[in-house]
């Protein structure tokens, strides 16, 4: 490692020798230009397998380059939840200083490769991504995609946006696996439930960043020209149900005043929609956002806002707070205005719990 204060990295200092740009040396060691940039200017620790690689595409050793001891040691990983087979495509996030695996799959809005294959029992490490370049975000967002992509073109690092409900996101941030849960209770006449509910569920020393106001309601079918929500819950029979604790069901069994039972739970807002736009259900809440982009009519019900809820110990991580700049800035908040029932007067404010 360089003994003088502002001595080039060594990584740097042989890249340079060369000839090569540092997006050269990317595709040659098969790994981001932001990594490169990162480890040369000494805010990033690649991991073995990444070491290994910028020492073989620049001939030399990594002792050379990182000294010994100078890159980390592996780390035993876990998973943030059990992959469904044998053979299992993952991610890899440090989370709260563990390495976590996340078994890959459909994410909105998402094309990043997996960072390795997880088969017969044996981890093998493939991807470019350091798990210190990874934030990972749990909720049910439908905007989530243009959030992950925003986020990778304005900053070094990526955005894995797993959807899921309110209370399971909250409860994999107790967990330690996700960085981020997205919970959306508040509502004009509660503002504080989001703030209450993070309380009840993580305790004290958590964060919420408002990610945006939305519309929340019905959803029907084109063809239905019911012109009102009371109408509408006194003629629906099938109803396309969130699951038991999301802030959507709580929405519906509020306008039914009565407990609904069925065989399918949808686990998204994309899903409700996806059962009423296949006729097998005649309505269903969700956002006003996804209700539109399918086709829909939307009846609106209630505003609610969405947070995004973090560890305070978490606020001055470099991937948090490129996500808050990007949620403060002007282009985002554009966005964000611009979509079908979002508003983004107060984004990228922050609250305390506790």
């Amino acid at each position: 490692m360089p003994s003088a204060k502002n001595e080039p990295h060594p990584v740097a200092q042989r890249r340079k020798a060369l000839g090569w740009s540092q997006d050269e040396l990317a595709v040659k060691a098969g790994i981001p230009r932001s990594s490169v940039s990162a480890i040369e200017a000494g805010r990033l620790t690649p991991s073995v397998t990444a070491a290994l690689a910028v020492a073989r595409a620049l001939g030399c050793s990594v002792e050379e380059l990182f000294g010994r001891g100078g890159i980390k040691t592996a780390k035993t990983p876990i998973w943030a939840w059990e992959p469904r087979s044998g053979a299992a495509r993952y991610w890899e996030a440090e989370v709260g200083g563990k390495h976590v695996l996340y078994p890959v799959e459909t994410l909105p809005g998402s094309s990043w490769a997996h960072d390795g294959l997880f088969r017969e029992g044996v981890l093998h490490d493939r991807g470019p991504w350091e798990p210190a370049q990874t934030l990972v975000l749990a909720g049910c967002d439908p905007a989530a995609g243009l959030l992950a992509a925003e986020y990778a073109a304005a900053s070094e690092f990526r955005l894995l946006a797993f959807s899921r409900g309110g209370g399971v996101a909250l409860d994999l941030l107790k967990q330690g696996v996700v960085h981020v849960a997205a919970l959306h209770r508040s509502t004009a006449d509660q503002p504080d439930r989001n703030l209450q509910t993070a309380r009840d569920r993580l305790g004290g020393g958590f964060r919420l960043l408002r990610c945006a106001e939305w519309q929340e309601g019905v959803a029907l079918s084109a063809e239905n020209h019911t012109r009102s929500v009371r109408s509408c819950v006194e003629n629906v029979r099938q109803w396309a149900m969130r699951e038991p604790g999301s802030a959507a069901r709580e929405c519906l069994d509020e306008l039914v005043h009565r407990p609904l039972h069925g065989k399918r739970v949808m686990l998204s807002h994309q899903a409700v929609v996806e059962a009423v736009r296949g006729g097998w259900a005649e309505a269903g809440v969700c956002v006003q956002l996804c209700a539109e982009d399918a086709g829909l009519r939307f009846l609106p019900v209630r505003t609610e806002s969405l947070d995004l809820c973090f560890s305070a110990a978490m606020e001055h991580d470099p991937r948090l707070q490129a996500l808050i700049r990007l949620m403060r800035s002007r282009s985002h908040r554009k966005l964000i205005d611009e979509l079908p029932g979002y508003d983004a007067r107060h984004t990228g404010e922050i609250t305390g719990v506790g």
